[in-house]
């Protein structure tokens, strides 16, 4: 769309925050009307209200779900579910609704860097981030962007000027992003998550596929998840798009995969029958856990979709970190290793953090959001040494724990404050013995304890640090 279609054009912005904020600015900037309409009318947001009214925004607080009168196009905060009374009343009014990445793609130039795209249940952030060093390894200017946390708006409207992006996107941004059409995409797992946001598993699954639609390059899948290749096989996408698969496993023709410690390429090789093209040493991803390999192959798919060398996935593999929080190594006391892993808030991502250790003092709970835990229990009962429960709803962990292991010991603490994690990092080095691993992959949402689970993670780190001083 050119700047000229926006004058005039009465827009209502759902929400105040992260995304909504710079969209009222984005749109007012173009010489859109702009109103902007808030659930909540707290301290906080009449501070913010107050700043966008000085630039002549309108916003209306505590009446979210009241369409405004002459609303055109409403974008949406990835927050708000779509079963809001206001998506309703623009429904019945015909008014289309985008989210942040829909307008972000819409306000593109004509020499626009393309999008490598990423999504799945977990992995995501991490994925894009591996992406953006192998592409910077290979002298791209490149950023990633999206739900990591650096806004689309900024990177298609700033003054940088990029070769691609990498981009992370969440199944609530995919369900507001109808005309989104990516160079190459990634699915990297599904699992139940987000139910109460998208009704169904059903739905969640069909905003994932979203990201395949229209794709140019490839349609990168996971070969351990069949879902993601089933949505790949329903995706309309552009003529000579690929299907490429990544395996833990030794990788058949049009597929990533591992051999002998070494990440191999069968897809994008002169002769995809019977070559395959080493890209870099299982050694050369950190860490080196089956799920973080996982999330490096799905990298590497997309960098190589895009024509970047093998040297380059390598040497940026090399030089990625991972992000705090996310199976990181805080320190081992007593010959014990104590791995915060607070990134993992629900059954698949612990499952996976769990499945890279063994044996293991396991330290979870907190919110479930709906998820039930026999599944997760009964594929990590063997590597238990012991369990250490904390929050809300540790009661649903200690159950299943009891069905599916009841021979490993369960510490459960009957206390929800912050200061439960020390004495739950104390139980879990007196249940550990030499050579184990202390690992928190709570498997559960932090809000019911922490304000996120950096904080969380931060508490852990703090409280292993203390052991260590009174075992130095």
């Amino acid at each position: 769309m050119s700047n000229q279609d926006w004058q005039g054009k009465h827009v209502t912005v759902a929400g105040l925050g992260v995304s909504g904020i710079p969209a009222a600015r984005v749109l007012h900037g173009l010489g859109a009307v702009v109103t902007v309409v808030n659930d909540g009318d707290d301290e906080r947001s009449r501070a913010q209200a107050a700043e966008l009214e000085a630039q002549g925004i309108t916003v209306r607080l505590g009446d979210g779900a009241t369409l405004p009168e002459s609303t055109e196009l409403i974008v949406t905060t990835p927050g708000w579910k779509p079963d809001k009374p206001l998506f309703a009343a623009a429904a019945e009014a015909g008014v289309p609704v985008w989210g942040d990445v829909e307008l972000a793609w819409r306000l593109r130039g004509p020499d626009a860097a393309p999008w490598l795209a990423v999504t799945g249940t977990n992995g995501k952030t991490t994925t894009v981030r591996m992406l953006a060093s192998i592409l910077e390894a290979a002298g791209l200017r490149t950023a990633a962007v999206g739900n990591i946390g650096v806004s689309l708006l900024d990177a298609v409207l700033g003054d940088e000027t990029y070769d691609v992006l990498a981009v992370e996107l969440s199944s609530y941004q995919l369900h507001w992003a109808p005309s989104l059409r990516a160079h190459s995409a990634a699915v990297l797992n599904l699992a139940p998550d987000h139910l109460d946001w998208h009704g169904s598993m059903e739905a969640y699954v069909a905003d994932k596929g979203r990201i395949y639609e229209g794709n140019r390059i490839a349609c990168v899948y996971n070969a351990a998840d069949p879902a993601t290749e089933d949505l790949v096989r329903g995706a309309d996408v552009e003529e000579g798009c690929r299907a490429i698969g990544f395996t833990l496993g030794t990788p058949g023709p049009s597929q990533l995969g591992v051999v002998d410690g070494i990440l191999v390429d069968r897809a994008f090789v002169a002769n995809r029958q019977k070559q395959a093209q080493e890209l870099a040493e299982v050694a050369d991803v950190n860490p080196p856990a089956p799920h973080n390999i996982a999330n490096a192959l799905a990298a590497a798919a997309l960098a190589r979709a895009f024509g970047v060398e093998p040297r380059a996935v390598r040497d940026g593999l090399r030089a990625f970190r991972p992000d705090a929080h996310r199976i990181e190594h805080v320190a081992d006391v007593a010959s014990v290793a104590y791995i915060d892993d607070s990134k993992a808030t629900n059954t698949h991502a612990a499952g996976a953090s769990l499945a890279a250790y063994d044996p293991i003092v396991w330290i979870a709970g907190g919110l479930a959001k709906g998820a039930t835990f026999d599944e997760l229990v009964t594929g990590a009962a063997k590597r238990l040494r012991g369990v250490v429960l904390m929050g809300a709803d540790r009661a649903l962990i200690r159950e299943a724990l009891a069905r599916h292991a009841p021979e490993v010991p369960v510490v459960d603490l009957d206390r929800t404050d912050t200061g439960a994690m020390s004495e739950a990092v104390r139980e879990a080095a007196r249940l550990a013995r030499p050579g184990d691993t202390v690992l928190m992959a709570p498997a559960c949402a932090s809000m019911d304890m922490f304000a996120n689970y950096n904080k969380r993670g931060e508490a852990f780190a703090d409280a292993v640090r203390a052991l260590a001083d009174e075992s130095a």
